[in-house]
């Protein structure tokens, strides 16, 4: 998502001459279909397409390879011996790259709906693949099936076909993805060790959204790579306008915070629900969250990462954002497999051992992440 933002910004800077987009790999490949890379005016990119390794190939052919029109290029890193597919590098794959000029018609509406994407605004690109004699033409449609952009040509029964096509899915001649929006992260909690969270969140390009009921933590300048930073009540959390699709970490330190915000997040069922603190902590949370909210005491912890993260190893702020960050991405990308998450069975066994009044006091969940 990050490198979509550079692309954008370097478009709007009228700095784009060629736009390449791997549409199709064989084997093992350094990226993925779907990215990209924008060649500008003056000898300038945005974006990648390789581990470095193809980019300046690119670079130096990309604008006279389009020169009669957009076109599709196979560059082999099987093996170093170039005599039958170019450009091998011995990486150990073969990339197809689909190379188009940035001032027609598809591309400008490709790199409009990159940008609406970046706003929030999903779309579903179909894009006819050149070759053989056909040039390259696009449809482009909202998430309700809107068209939103037709190539000059496209008949109603191509257009139709593609209201059916699948993202993600191989159709020969055709590549089709979604623009997706940055993921949308909510910390709850303004400490410091919420600061390397942020701006880890903010590398990946994702909207990181911090709030807190502590206006002397929850401030801007605190933060300043944030989308936003909102002194909130409680009471306010529902005005966020928090989806099933957002990402959640509870990083409070308080347990008054942590145990009147729960129930709500709960509710929601946010992809992801991190909750910051000891297991003990944590269970006597759920125990009081479950019978808030309505639910099981084993439906909450479906619903909840707790201990947040990984258990990667390491201490301080920076390994905990690490932690963190590596699990989130792994359940949104559909990649988590064992967690050490808890069970009703867990929550039991602590809540019988745990001493739950020190927790009716003010509590710092800082002393430890995991028991």
């Amino acid at each position: 998502m990050v490198e979509q933002r550079r692309i954008v910004e370097q478009w709007r800077r009228h700095s784009a001459r060629v736009l390449v987009t791997i549409v199709h790999v064989e084997g093992s490949s350094y990226r993925r279909p779907g990215a990209r890379l924008l060649v500008g005016q003056g000898g300038e990119y945005a974006g990648t397409i390789s581990g470095g390794c193809l980019e300046a190939e690119i670079m130096r052919q990309a604008a006279w390879k389009v020169a009669s029109g957009a076109v599709v290029e196979r560059y082999s890193t099987l093996f170093d011996d170039t005599a039958d597919v170019p450009y091998g590098l011995g990486c150990g794959g073969v990339v197809d790259l689909l190379l188009e000029p940035a001032d027609t018609p598809e591309c400008s509406a490709l790199l409009h709906a990159m940008e609406r994407a970046l706003a929030g605004e999903r779309s579903i690109v179909v894009t006819w693949l050149p070759g053989e004699a056909k040039t390259l033409r696009r449809a482009i449609l909202d998430t309700d099936g809107k068209l939103l952009f037709a190539s000059e040509g496209l008949n109603e029964k191509k257009l139709a076909c593609a209201h059916g096509l699948e993202p993600g899915h191989e159709y020969k001649g055709r590549f089709v993805e979604e623009l997706r929006a940055p993921q949308h992260l909510f910390v709850f909690g303004a400490g410091d060790d919420a600061k390397p969270l942020v701006d880890m969140a903010t590398m990946m390009g994702w909207n990181a959204i911090v709030a807190d009921g502590r206006p002397h933590l929850a401030k801007a300048e605190r933060f300043p790579h944030a989308t936003h930073v909102l002194a909130i009540a409680e009471s306010d959390i529902e005005a966020l306008g928090i989806r099933s699709e957002d990402v959640v970490v509870l990083m409070t330190h308080s347990y008054e915070q942590d145990r009147a915000l729960l129930p709500v997040l709960l509710q929601i069922s946010p992809r992801y629900l991190g909750l910051l603190g000891a297991k003990h902590r944590s269970s006597l949370l759920v125990s009081e969250a479950a019978t808030l909210a309505g639910l099981s005491i084993e439906e909450c912890c479906k619903r909840i990462w707790a201990p947040v993260g990984l258990d990667l190893g390491g201490d301080g702020p920076e390994a905990i954002a690490l932690s963190i960050m590596a699990e989130v991405q792994a359940v949104c990308m559909g990649k988590a497999g064992a967690t050490h998450r808890l069970s009703a069975d867990d929550v039991a066994s602590h809540l019988s051992s745990a001493d739950a009044s020190r927790y009716l006091q003010a509590h710092c969940a800082a002393d430890a992440i995991r028991s």
